[in-house]
C-alpha cells in the first residue's frame, strides 16, 4: 500500500488493509437545572466575569505511588492558570474549597435512561472516581466521574458496535486564551453534568466513524434530556493502524470533520512508521541514539540567519540539537502539506510554551538552504554533523529554550519507536497538532468525598417505563407514517420526536406536513435568524390545526411564521386572521391554471415539457401561493398542458 497516495483519494478497503481501528468517546451535556455536585444553575453566561482566581497545578501520586505521564508533562509547562468567575454560576465547590454535594439525582436518572437505551448492564452501585486534569481546565486538578452502565451496543450497518461504558461526569471550563505560560478559562460551563459514551475500537474505516457518530447522536437526541447548541456535544476520536498505536483526537465538535480527521491520522501513522523503517535501515536505534544538545547562543552571533539575529536582540537563549541519522527526514510529509518538523514544533509549542511560530529551524530546510547555505553550514559545523545528521535550532527564555531542546530530543526518540501515544488538536482541514501525552490509568483514583449510590430496582423500573423508543425503532415507524428517510432523520435530530407525535395526534394534520414544519422549515428560519426562537407548542399546535383544516397550506407557512414572530408568540389567532389567506375555490384554481397553461404554451413552445410546467407553476403560484395546495395546482397544470399538446 502506497502511503504517499493522498488520504482523501483512498477508499475504505485501503484503510482496512492498514488495520485501521477507531473508537469514539462522545461527551454530551445533560439538560438539568443544576450542576452535578452543587446547586449552581446550568448555562453559559454572556456578560463579563465578576472575579478572577490564579492557580498553579502540581501532580499527585496515584494509589500505586506513581505519577501519570500527562500530569508530569503539564507540570513541565509551568502554566499560570487564570479563572474568570461568575457570582451566580460558581460556588466554593468548583474551586475545591468545600466538599461536593451529593450527586445530582436528576442527572443520574438521565444517565440511567441513556444507559438503558444503549442496552447497557447497569452497575449495582455507583462509585465516584477522580480523573486528574492538570491542563487547568478544572480548578480542582481532577474531574469527578462515575460509571453508570457497561456492555451495550448500537446498530452499525448490518452489525453491532459495542458500547464499553456510559459514564456520568462533570464538564470542564471553557478556554478563553492560551499564550505563553498563561492560560485563561471561563467557569460558567464548569461542572455541568454530562454523559460520556465510550465505544469499543470496532470501527473499521473512516467512513464508518461518521456513521457511528451519527448513530450515537441520534440516540442521545432521542432521549430528549440532553442540551443543544455550541459546545454541548464533543467527541474524542481514537485512531490506530497496525504497527501504530492509539492516538486521541480531542474535543471534536463537528461530525462533518470526523472522516477527514481519521483519514489523515491513519495516513500520518503510516508515514511515521515509514520514517521508523528508514531510521532502522540507517542503523539508528533507541540504544545507540545519542543526540548532542548545546547552548549555541554565543556561536550564533556570527551566523547571519535573520530569525536567530532577532532572537539574539531579544536576549533569548539559542539551543541546538544534532539528531544523528535524521538527515532529510524532517522535510518529509507526514500529513497533507505538513512536514515531519511540525511534530517537533508542536511539542515545543505546548510543553516549552514557545508558541510564536516558527519556534524552530533545521539544517534540512530547503528554503533556508537556498537563502543561507553558508550560514547553515556554520550551524552544522558547530556539531561536526555528518551528511546523515540534521541540526535543529530553537530559542526563547533560558528555561524554556532548555525545555524545548529536551523535547526535540525526546520526540526524536519517539520517532525511532514509531507512533507516540498522544492527544492531538483537530483542525477543519483534517490535520492535527500535538496537544498532550496520552493519559494512562495512573490518573484515576477513588473519590473519598463522595459516598456510593445504590441503583435500586424500583428506580430502574420507573425510568424504564418512561424510556423513549430508540432511533432505529422510530425511523421504521416514521417511514410507515409516510416520511422519507431524510425527513424521518430530521425529526429525530431536530423534532424532537415527542413534540412531533403530540402535534400529529392532537391536530390531525398530515405527519409529513408536521415533520416538515418542525424539523425543516422552523430550523431553517431559526438558522437564518428569521425567527429568534422556536414558537411555543401551543402556537405550533394552532398552525398544524390550520393545516389539517386546510385553512392554511404549506406554501403559506413562511409568511404566517414571520407574522407570528412580529406579533409575538401568543398572537397566533391575530396573525392567522390578518395573514392567513382565504383558500381559493376550485373554480378560481381552474381559471388561473387555464390562463397560465396557455401562457406557458405560447411563451415556451421550443422548451421541453418540464420547462413549460416550471414556467406555468411559477405564474400560477404568484396568484395562488398560500391559498391552494401546490400539489393540486401542479396536477391541474400537468393535465391542461398535456391536453393542450394533444
Amino acid at each position: 500500500m502506497n502511503a504517499r497516495k493522498s488520504p482523501f483519494d483512498m477508499d475504505a478497503n485501503e484503510f482496512r488493509a492498514w488495520g485501521f481501528r477507531s473508537g469514539l468517546e462522545v461527551h454530551q451535556q445533560l439538560d438539568t437545572r443544576k450542576k452535578l455536585f452543587c446547586h449552581c444553575p446550568v448555562g453559559l453566561i454572556g456578560r463579563g466575569h465578576d472575579a478572577e482566581l490564579l492557580r498553579h497545578m502540581r501532580p499527585t501520586l496515584s494509589e500505586l505511588g506513581e505519577y501519570d505521564g500527562t500530569a508530569l508533562m503539564e507540570f513541565k509547562t509551568k502554566k499560570q492558570i487564570r479563572y474568570q468567575l461568575f457570582r451566580d454560576a460558581v460556588c466554593t465547590y468548583e474551586m475545591d474549597d468545600t466538599p461536593p454535594f451529593p450527586i445530582n439525582q436528576e442527572a443520574l436518572d438521565i444517565g440511567i435512561r441513556i444507559s438503558l437505551m444503549l442496552g447497557c448492564t447497569l452497575v449495582d452501585e455507583l462509585h465516584v472516581s477522580r480523573k486528574q486534569y492538570l491542563d487547568g481546565s478544572i480548578p480542582t486538578g481532577f474531574q469527578r466521574t462515575a460509571i453508570v452502565g457497561i456492555n451495550g451496543s448500537i446498530p452499525l450497518g448490518n452489525r453491532e458496535l459495542g458500547i464499553l461504558q456510559l459514564g456520568l461526569e462533570e464538564d470542564a471550563c471553557r478556554e478563553v486564551e492560551d499564550r505563553g505560560h498563561t492560560i485563561v478559562f471561563r467557569t460558567d460551563r464548569l461542572s455541568t453534568p454530562l454523559v460520556e459514551v465510550v465505544t469499543e475500537a470496532g470501527i473499521r474505516d473512516p467512513l464508518e466513524v461518521t456513521v457511528a457518530a451519527e448513530a450515537i447522536r441520534r440516540l442521545l437526541r432521542a432521549s430528549e434530556r440532553v442540551r443543544r447548541g455550541a459546545g454541548a456535544t464533543r467527541a474524542d476520536v481514537n485512531v490506530s493502524i497496525e504497527g501504530g498505536t492509539r492516538v486521541e483526537i480531542k474535543g471534536v465538535s463537528r461530525i462533518a470533520w470526523f472522516e477527514r480527521l481519521t483519514r489523515v491520522e491513519a495516513w500520518r501513522q503510516r508515514r511515521l512508521l515509514d520514517i521508523r523503517q528508514q531510521l532502522k535501515v540507517r542503523g539508528v536505534s533507541s540504544k545507540s541514539f545519542n543526540a548532542s544538545v548545546k547552548d549555541i547562543t554565543s556561536a550564533c552571533r556570527s551566523i547571519r540567519i535573520p530569525i536567530l539575529r532577532k532572537a539574539l536582540k531579544r536576549g533569548d537563549m539559542i539551543m541546538g540539537v544534532c539528531l544523528p541519522g535524521f538527515g532529510g527526514l524532517l522535510s518529509q510529509e507526514v500529513q497533507p502539506g505538513v512536514p515531519f518538523e511540525q511534530e517537533f514544533s508542536g511539542r515545543v509549542r505546548v510543553i516549552a510554551c514557545l508558541d510564536e511560530i516558527p519556534n524552530l529551524i533545521h539544517t534540512d530546510d530547503e528554503a533556508l538552504l537556498n537563502q543561507r547555505e553558508r550560514e547553515v553550514r556554520k550551524l552544522r559545523d558547530l556539531f561536526s554533523a555528518r551528511h546523515s545528521d540534521v541540526v535543529v535550532v530553537t530559542w526563547g527564555p533560558a528555561e524554556d529554550a532548555e525545555t524545548a531542546a529536551e523535547e526535540i530530543r525526546l520526540r526524536a526518540l519517539d520517532a525511532i519507536k514509531g507512533v507516540p501515544n498522544e492527544t492531538r488538536q483537530a483542525f477543519p482541514d483534517g490535520t492535527t497538532d500535538f496537544e498532550r501525552i496520552l493519559p494512562g490509568a495512573d490518573r484515576m483514583y477513588p473519590d473519598t468525598d463522595s459516598p456510593p449510590v445504590r441503583l435500586d430496582q424500583a428506580r430502574v423500573e420507573r425510568i424504564q417505563k418512561d424510556m423513549p423508543e430508540r432511533p432505529w425503532e422510530l425511523q421504521a415507524r416514521y417511514r410507515k407514517m409516510g416520511l422519507s428517510a431524510e425527513l424521518a432523520d430530521d425529526v429525530l435530530l431536530q423534532g424532537p420526536p415527542s413534540l412531533f407525535e403530540r402535534l400529529v395526534e392532537r391536530s390531525g394534520a398530515s405527519p409529513v406536513l408536521v415533520a416538515e414544519l418542525i424539523a425543516q422549515r422552523l430550523v431553517g428560519m431559526l438558522r437564518r435568524r428569521v425567527l429568534a426562537s422556536r414558537p411555543a407548542e401551543k402556537t405550533l399546535l394552532g398552525l398544524c390545526t390550520l393545516l389539517a383544516e386546510q385553512r392554511l397550506f404549506r406554501e403559506g407557512l413562511p409568511e404566517l411564521l414571520r407574522g407570528i414572530a412580529a406579533a409575538g408568540d401568543g398572537a397566533l389567532e391575530l396573525a392567522a386572521i390578518q395573514l392567513c389567506p382565504t383558500p381559493a375555490p376550485l373554480g378560481e384554481i381552474d381559471t388561473v391554471t387555464e390562463r397560465v397553461a396557455d401562457a406557458g404554451l405560447a411563451q415556451c413552445r421550443s422548451a421541453d415539457r418540464e420547462a413549460r410546467l416550471r414556467f406555468a407553476m411559477g405564474r400560477a403560484m404568484e396568484h395562488l401561493r398560500g391559498r391552494a395546495p401546490g400539489k393540486l395546482v401542479s396536477d391541474r397544470l400537468e393535465s391542461k398542458l398535456g391536453s393542450a399538446r394533444r
